[in-house]
């Protein structure tokens, strides 16, 4: 599954869409890989922003990932 911050034990941040159903899968699997965007040190997310704890988790990939933003132009 994907998200968006993790910390080295696992602890996993999600941002938009990906809160309502990852962390249900996650607790549900046998073997959860999650692949974030960011991987910080323990203690800097805050416990009550964490949506699946370290203890669900058996694999963290840091991915690299294109952010795309549509800019529109018109004419002046």
């Amino acid at each position: 599954m994907k998200g968006w911050k993790a910390d080295r034990y696992g602890n996993v941040m999600y941002r938009h869409t990906a809160q309502n159903f990852n962390p249900m899968a996650a607790t549900a699997g046998k073997i959860t890989v999650v692949e974030v965007e960011e991987i910080v040190e323990p203690g800097e997310l805050e416990p009550s922003q964490i949506h699946t704890p370290g203890i669900y988790v058996d694999r963290i990939i840091q991915g690299t990932f294109e952010k795309r933003i549509e800019k529109r132009t018109v004419r002046s």
